[in-house]
């Protein structure tokens, strides 16, 4: 069909709605960790304890909340795109972990997983024409 055809040239456009959309979606995931505090912080940075890291847990769960918050912010405008979404991805890995280290399964780890791979595909895309990263 003709009309599927001609939309190859919007895929600026698709990239910046996928960065916008999933930017704002870390942004509301991440801000609420932020602003929790150090024994929230702790908590979420317990997580790191899957691969093996049981030092510091206030300070990685601090940085797992600023990831998904700034780390949002730098998708959503296409800022240290790849770098943002490098972390992020990494980010996801710990959070599947985390669920299936609960018992939660499959199902319960499958968001982060599915953003894990979302993020991983973003690196190798880049953020497009429409960002501030544009070359």
């Amino acid at each position: 069909m003709a009309i599927w055809n001609s939309l190859g040239k919007y895929r600026d456009t698709g990239l910046l709605v996928v960065r916008v959309g999933l930017g704002v979606m870390m942004i509301m995931h991440g801000l609420p960790k932020l602003q929790g505090g150090p024994e929230l912080w702790a908590g979420v940075g317990k997580s790191m304890g899957n691969i093996g890291i049981h030092f510091m847990p206030t300070f990685w769960g601090f940085m797992a909340a600023a990831t998904e918050t700034v780390g949002g912010l730098f998708l959503l405008l296409g800022l240290f795109f790849r770098p943002a979404a490098l972390l992020l991805a990494f980010t996801m890995v710990i959070a599947g972990l985390m669920h299936l280290s609960k018992g939660d399964g499959i199902s319960g780890a499958s968001h982060a997983i599915e953003l894990c791979f979302v993020f991983l595909g973003l690196i190798l895309i880049g953020p497009g024409k429409h960002s501030v990263d544009k070359k």
